[in-house]
């Protein structure tokens, strides 16, 4: 090899040499945190979008799991302030912030079958176009809401009637709709952070709470409950969401990416979701077998569905015009991905 030639692979190897490196100084470590386990819902979900932001960029997704970050106000002041560039909350916890998203607290407004939920949250125009600007409001670029779920009540004593939640001290989210839905059930709703629960049943501080069922099992929350009752009345939602000036400063190509992460571990979750409820319920009769469970009939679900007209209510009047829109863009998507 001559002089001239070696000069001239070197010069390629440097040139290679600065490339990669600019590569790898221009790729970005994300943080991402979610209010559940690495192994629940959330977590499934944030390891498929990791998987697919990693497979298709040279970014990173670092995942942070339920209690390693904070409470859920923790993760969305963390997430606002730009800290983390990623985080999965319910509207349950994020109603104070953007009331409107308490629509999916109205009881009985969302189906219990798992198929129309998936239409419904894939076409929504209520999700997917008004949804976005109410949290850009607020700093937030809105991803992807999925259903985690029917939300089943766990409680001490049995409950066939909105009677049996008399003066029974039911936990709910720090969502001001909860509250109201669960007032209107008979209940004495009681807000508090997810990390103070186990312990409030165990000392019966608290006699009931809600949480779709692959929860209800991997939180053991059986061990300090002895009923789980379907009303139908509601279905747990979440919502994966950026902070709005890191989602902005992307380059398109990474927007892209981004946002085809989120649909491709949505299409993921939903397949994973497929008879899970029912996969963890027979999972909590085998290990306590004294646990009653009870799916309400038309007639007991009666009072319940007479209620959530007065939570309707409550919407809109917590939400004015705007809520009122929402309800109604609700209602329309609803009957649209209905078959």
């Amino acid at each position: 090899m001559t002089l001239k030639n070696r000069g001239f692979i070197g010069c390629l190897t440097a040139v290679a040499t600065f490339a990669a490196g600019l590569s790898a100084a221009q790729a970005d470590s994300w943080k991402y945190a979610f209010e559940e386990s690495l192994t629940e819902v959330q977590g499934v979900y944030a390891t498929k979008f990791k998987e697919e932001i990693e497979k298709n960029s040279d970014n990173e997704i670092q995942l942070f799991p339920y209690g390693t970050l904070g409470e859920s106000a923790d993760l969305m002041e963390q997430t606002q302030a730009g800290i983390l560039q990623f985080v999965d909350q319910s509207p349950g916890f994020t109603g104070a912030l953007i009331p409107e998203a308490q629509v999916f607290f109205v009881p009985y407004l969302l189906p219990t079958d798992q198929k129309h939920l998936a239409r419904f949250f894939r076409e929504s125009k209520a999700i997917n176009n008004d949804f976005k600007d109410l949290y850009a409001e607020q700093g937030l670029e809105l991803l992807q809401m999925f259903p985690e779920g029917e939300v089943a009540m766990t409680t001490k004593e049995p409950v066939n009637s909105c009677e049996d939640l008399n003066e029974v001290k039911f936990r709910v989210m720090t969502n001001p709709l909860l509250v109201e839905a669960y007032k209107a059930f008979g209940a004495t709703p009681t807000p508090l952070p997810w990390g103070e629960v186990y312990g409030s049943l165990q000392t019966n501080i608290i006699q009931g709470q809600e949480n779709p069922t692959f929860y209800l099992y991997s939180t053991k929350l059986y061990e300090v409950t002895d009923y789980i009752t379907y009303t139908g009345h509601s279905n747990f939602t979440t919502a994966v969401m950026a902070n709005k000036e890191f989602f902005d400063g992307l380059s398109d190509a990474d927007k892209k990416i981004v946002q085809d992460a989120a649909k491709a571990a949505f299409e993921h979750i939903v397949v994973y979701q497929d008879g899970l409820a029912q996969q963890e319920l027979k999972k909590i009769k085998e290990t306590k077998p004294s646990m009653t469970v009870t799916v309400l009939s038309e007639e007991q679900r009666s009072c319940f569905k007479d209620a959530a007209g007065d939570v309707e209510a409550k919407f809109i009047e917590m939400t004015g015009d705007r809520g009122t829109a929402i309800l109604k863009q609700f209602k329309a998507d609803l009957a649209a991905t209905a078959q």
